[in-house]
């Protein structure tokens, strides 16, 4: 049973715009009700002028901790007293902790839950494509290069903005390439990408195309067009960051290759377990409560 919310009652929470339709107010405090904790988790909307002052505010009446969201991920590192070299290296905080003395930690727990549900099998030496080279893509670029991937191919549209992506990661991921073409969805059929995802054990969308309510489900697009799906493997996995609708056009196709399929439900929840690890000092939280909480939430 939920503490009641009383004058002691901390504070957690989520920066975005908006904020509205995300899921971790309820995994969050389903979790906190678990644990026993007199902390309350709101989303908290900020608009992008105002997100200084909101960041310095929080921090003033003493807030717990804090996610950060779209579209402040990169603008928030400026505002940390400190990053973790991983904040650093993605170039992207989505996690605010309260420092000793005054100042927030940023750091990325993305990274470690996009991470969870691929652990389970060896990647050493193997090929990945990745989908789209924005904020999204860095964090997973940088947990494939933990996974130790031997082949990391990343496709966009703009050809100058794979290169800054390309020349920001090459310190740290010199098994990264780059691939312009000319659209991604829904009649691509550029024979560079085509072979790229035949030869891929892991094609992961980091892309918003695809995304729609559950009530549009079948409406849904899809970031890769028929003939490109066509050239996955059977036994590959297919990572679909995008949650809504559950599943997603991609991952429909891909399941009918016979493919791995992942959506990003379970990234969610181990990166919000990750932080409210940091948070709380815990090293055990209920990512089952957490999982059924969103997954309600999210149906609801």
């Amino acid at each position: 049973m939920a503490t009641p919310i009383s004058a002691r009652t901390g504070l957690l929470g989520v920066l975005g715009d908006p904020v509205g339709h995300s899921l971790s107010p309820a995994m969050h405090n389903a979790a906190l009700a678990e644990l026993g904790l007199d902390w309350v988790y709101l989303g908290l909307p900020v608009q992008a002028g105002q997100l200084e002052a909101a960041v310095r505010g929080l921090e003033a009446i003493g807030c717990r901790g804090l996610n950060v969201t779209i579209p402040h991920k990169q603008a928030v590192a400026a505002l940390c007293r400190q990053l973790t070299p991983l904040a650093d290296r993605v170039g992207a905080v989505n996690t605010l902790v309260p420092l000793e003395g005054g100042g927030w930690l940023g750091t990325n727990t993305d990274v470690e839950g996009f991470l969870a549900p691929l652990r389970q099998q060896p990647w050493t030496g193997r090929r990945a494509v990745v989908l789209g080279n924005g904020g999204s893509a860095r964090a997973v670029v940088a947990a494939l290069v933990e996974l130790g991937l031997g082949s990391i191919s990343v496709v966009g549209r703009r050809a100058e903005s794979l290169d800054d992506f390309a020349s920001s990661c090459s310190a740290w991921a010199p098994q990264l390439t780059t691939q312009p073409v000319s659209q991604l969805n829904p009649d691509c059929t550029d024979p560079t990408l085509i072979d790229l995802l035949a030869a891929a054990d892991l094609v992961v969308n980091t892309t918003p195309v695809g995304m729609h309510s559950a009530a549009d489900m079948n409406s849904g697009l899809c970031p890769l067009s028929e003939q490109a799906c066509a050239a996955l493997q059977p036994g590959a996995t297919v990572y679909d960051l995008i949650y809504v609708p559950r599943p997603t056009r991609l991952l429909r196709q891909a399941s009918a290759r016979g493919c791995r399929s992942l959506d990003g439900l379970t990234m969610l929840v181990h990166q919000g377990a990750a932080a409210l690890r940091l948070w709380s000092g815990l090293t055990t939280v209920p990512l089952a409560t957490m999982t059924a909480a969103a997954e309600a939430a999210l149906s609801g």
